[in-house]
């Protein structure tokens, strides 16, 4: 099955002419003109991926041969998306990771929920629990379960909600489930010898591609909390304790900052877009007040990313899900360029209303398709018409790169999958 995705150029005197590489196309949208077509992103991050179950049927709705897909984030199972893929959907972005361990020595078999043969990294490997499967850590820890019928992996292990716990942020990062089990390059990027690599690697896929280059650093403040004291004891700590946590904080900025500096030091020159996430949403609005984003978060989350800036020439992408209307003046005086996923079903996430707001101003990644509901439940013609409605709102002006709300995951059937990506080409191009 071949699909083609017709571009059919829009008479707008902001529009730039055709025959621009996929690069030029989402660094046009950044400058907020509107591209030969609207840029598509799909797997260029961790927060836009597939679910490997998914991916399975989708080769297979698509004709492809099967070939046991690679999971390359072991904690969501998200699969590497083939070149093969990437071309048929017209997707302008890639991710940094895929330069590295793509060697066979670098993966082992494993199985999915449903029984199909996969492979995953052999850094993450999980193991075979009674009820289920568990991730460990290095020290034996149980760090996250995934029973079974489940999908994924949640964490199980709070490194400071644990009286025996460990005293460093250092140390709790490898006692936590999403720092623990990297994506590639993973434990090939450690030390010295790693650093070079990283550089190496990112130089080549550079040369190799004309897509957009996407490096995830993470980089995270409140999740960060979150993930190491626990949900509920990070939030009373900002509450009741906040000169600890201002402590806590300043900690940890710092050593986000050393980071950073290795980080962009070694790709700073190869990537175009830098992904830093800090989950400051819920389905009804901000996890804070805009007070207390600006006493804890803004000046720190304003020192990395101008960090960022001055380090390479990079635009600064902020993946934080949820409601977050109220917080985005104070995202752009902190110096954020994007935000993603852009979850149009949250309070005051209307689609219309973000783009008359600040559309001239941000780049929305994300809020393309709905994937609470729409995605996962409608048909693939509600789906298409969602879409064309999404487009028309927030493709105007440039400013937009499509992609869906979050990762596509293991229930969305691939007819829906294949008519999301149809339309951007159709709608805009």
């Amino acid at each position: 099955m071949t699909m083609e995705i017709p571009k059919v150029p829009t008479p707008d005197s902001k529009t730039v002419s055709k025959g621009i590489t996929s690069r030029e196309r989402v660094l046009t949208a950044f400058r907020h003109r509107e591209p030969d077509r609207v840029p598509v992103d799909l797997s260029g991050h961790r927060s836009s991926g597939m679910a490997a179950l998914a991916y399975v049927k989708l080769r297979k709705h698509l004709g492809l041969a099967f070939e046991p897909p690679r999971v390359y984030d072991s904690v969501q199972q998200l699969a590497i998306v083939d070149p093969e893929v990437l071309d048929l959907f017209g997707v302008d972005t890639i991710e940094l990771g895929r330069a590295f361990a793509f060697e066979d020595e670098y993966w082992a078999d494993w199985v999915l929920p449903d029984g199909t043969p996969c492979q995953m990294p052999v850094w993450a490997l999980p193991e075979r629990a009674q009820d289920g499967w568990i991730l460990r850590s290095r020290t034996g820890k149980v760090l996250a379960r995934m029973p079974d019928g489940a999908v994924y992996f949640e964490q199980c292990y709070f490194p400071f909600a644990e009286a025996d716990g460990p005293t460093t942020i250092a140390e709790a990062f490898d006692e936590s489930m999403w720092a623990a089990f990297p994506n590639p390059p993973g434990p090939l990027a450690a030390g010295h010898e790693g650093l070079r690599r990283l550089a190496e690697g990112a130089r080549s896929l550079r040369a190799s591609t004309d897509r957009a280059i996407i490096g995830q650093f993470g980089g995270s403040l409140f999740q960060t909390g979150q993930i190491l004291f626990r949900n509920d004891i990070f939030l009373m700590l900002l509450a009741a304790e906040p000169a600890r946590a201002h402590d806590f904080l300043d900690r940890l900025t710092e050593l986000h900052l050393s980071n950073l500096e290795r980080f962009l030091g070694a790709v700073g020159q190869s990537i175009d877009i830098i992904v830093f996430s800090d989950d400051l949403g819920m389905q009804t609005g901000p996890f804070m007040s805009r007070r207390m984003y600006r006493e804890f978060f803004k000046p720190r989350h304003s020192l990395m990313w101008r960090r960022a800036k001055r380090l390479a020439n990079v635009k600064v992408m902020l993946h934080t899900c949820g409601g977050i209307r109220e917080l985005i003046p104070d995202l752009l005086e902190a110096g954020v360029d994007a935000v993603n996923p852009v979850q149009t079903s949250c309070q005051g996430m209307d689609s219309a209303e973000l783009k008359a707001e600040y559309g001239r101003d941000l780049v929305f990644w994300g809020g393309g398709c709905d994937t609470q509901t729409t995605l996962s439940f409608e048909t693939a013609q509600a789906v298409k018409r969602h879409v064309h409605e999404r487009l028309r709102i927030l493709s105007p002006g440039g400013g937009f790169v499509f992609q869906q709300v979050h990762n596509i995951l293991a229930n969305v059937p691939p007819e829906n999958i294949v008519a999301m990506f149809e339309s951007p080409g159709q709608i805009c191009a």
